[in-house]
This record gives structure tokens, C-alpha cells and sequence, in this order.
């Protein structure tokens, strides 16, 4: 209980220091919203050509415009404050990570609620060195993005020595008992 309480009370003041992603996030993000905002494009363009073209143009390529104008913006504007607005920490009993574009999402993670730990890479991660750290708790998934590498194993590796002390402690209490 004190523990949680003294989190909340470093939340509250604003003392808490957050990182930030290193500009090898930003490229990523752009080649991943380059790449998925095509594919989407391609989708719109073959959803035209075989169903509206043949009519001649119509209220549907009017909104397929649209929704290419608006794909387009996003590929543009999205990874710039997503980079911008993505930051994290870590401290001895908590993850706090705060991410977003249109809406600005917080994740809170006690260290003690941890259940698993994996680092993971994709394709785009790979190309450009950075890698995911996916903490497992019993309410779900949280994951700190767009690490480099290097950072991303310093973490998961911290993190992994942290549950070890506090499972150490939990079982010599136990055994106090």
C-alpha cells in the first residue's frame, strides 16, 4: 500500500523523468506508415477500378478522394506527433509510458504486477535497429515501442532483475512467516 502510494504521489508532483525515442523511431515510423497507407491506397484504387469506374464517376469516387487525401495526410502528419508525444519511464516500481496522435493514452504498470517479458523486432524494426519490449501483466499487454536495440535489452534485462528481487523478497517474507 505505501508503495502505491508513494508512486502516485511522484506522478502527482511531475517528478517523474521520461524518455524520449531516439530519431531512428521517427524513420521507422514513417517507412511503416509509408508502407500501410499503400496498401491502403492500392485497396481504395482497386475498389474503384472494379466497381465505380465502370459507372462513370459518382458520389463514391468523390469519397474514394477523400479517404486518398486523408490516408495521404496521415502518412505525412501521424508519425511526426506520434514521435513528438511518445515518452517513457521506468523507476523501481513502474513502467509509465504516454503515446498518441488524436488521442493521448497512458499505461501505468506496476513492476510487482509483471507477469512476462519479451523483446520482439519486425521487419521495419530490423531495418532501422530498433526493437519493442512487451511487458505481460494480468490485465493485458503493454508495450514500450521504438527502442533502439541496445536500450531495448537494457530495459528488458533491468526489468527482469527487478521481478527477481521483488518475487526473492515476497518469498522470504513468506517464509518469515
Amino acid at each position: 500500500m505505501k508503495t502505491e502510494q508513494t508512486r502516485l504521489e511522484k506522478h502527482m508532483s511531475g517528478t517523474e523523468v521520461y524518455e524520449k525515442l531516439s530519431k531512428r523511431a521517427l524513420s521507422c515510423m514513417y517507412m511503416s506508415g509509408i508502407v500501410t497507407g499503400t496498401v491502403i491506397l492500392v485497396i481504395i484504387g482497386a475498389v474503384n477500378w472494379f466497381w465505380l469506374i465502370p459507372e462513370g464517376i459518382s458520389v463514391g469516387m468523390w469519397i474514394s478522394a477523400g479517404l486518398a487525401v486523408l490516408i495521404l495526410l496521415d502518412v505525412i502528419v501521424s508519425p511526426y506527433f506520434r514521435y513528438h508525444r511518445y515518452r517513457y519511464s521506468i523507476n523501481d516500481e513502474c513502467i509509465d509510458i504516454v503515446e498518441g496522435y488524436l488521442f493521448i493514452k497512458r499505461n501505468i504498470v506496476p513492476i510487482e504486477r509483471l507477469h512476462k517479458l519479451q523483446t520482439a523486432r519486425g521487419p521495419f524494426d530490423q531495418l532501422f535497429k530498433v526493437a519493442k519490449v512487451v511487458v505481460t501483466t494480468g490485465g493485458g499487454d503493454v508495450t514500450i515501442s521504438f527502442l533502439e536495440e541496445e536500450k531495448a535489452e537494457q530495459i528488458a534485462d533491468s526489468l527482469r532483475r527487478r521481478i527477481n528481487e521483488i518475487v526473492t523478497e515476497q518469498r522470504s517474507e513468506d517464509g518469515n512467516r
